[in-house]
């Protein structure tokens, strides 16, 4: 049905090692995001294992496609470039506008408001 059944042990093997352990990665990214506190704690969860299980997950779909087609399929290659790019990014930016925002509102609970990062605006 799904072309499974054609693929042999030697490539079986590895995409399955690879598939359990992102998908171990993921699931504890997904933990760490609903048990650690504060949203700068929180955020390092996903930040950090969706592009390290991402990227396994990816790495076994291309070891699939390129056994069952017989070629080198490397579209994963691309979508593994764009997230490896915009994870970080777009988790630096999460984290910068909370520092913002909690500048901006005089809240003094961010790990990153002691003064010596970020100086809090004189308040007249």
């Amino acid at each position: 049905m799904n072309g499974f059944e054609n693929v042999p042990a030697w490539a079986a093997l590895p995409m399955a090692l690879l598939l359990i352990l992102g998908g171990s990665i993921i699931l504890i990214g997904a933990l760490g995001l609903m048990r650690l506190p504060s949203f700068y704690q929180r955020i390092h969860g996903p930040a950090i294992t969706v592009t390290l299980g991402a990227g396994c997950l990816l790495l076994a779909s291309m070891l699939y496609f390129t056994v069952l087609q017989s070629r080198p399929v490397i579209h994963e290659i691309i979508i593994a470039v764009f997230i490896l790019m915009t994870a970080p990014v777009v988790s630096m930016l999460l984290m910068r506008a909370a520092v913002y925002r909690n500048l901006r509102t005089g809240k003094h609970e961010a790990s990153a408001d002691t003064g010596e990062v970020y100086p809090f605006p004189e308040e007249k």
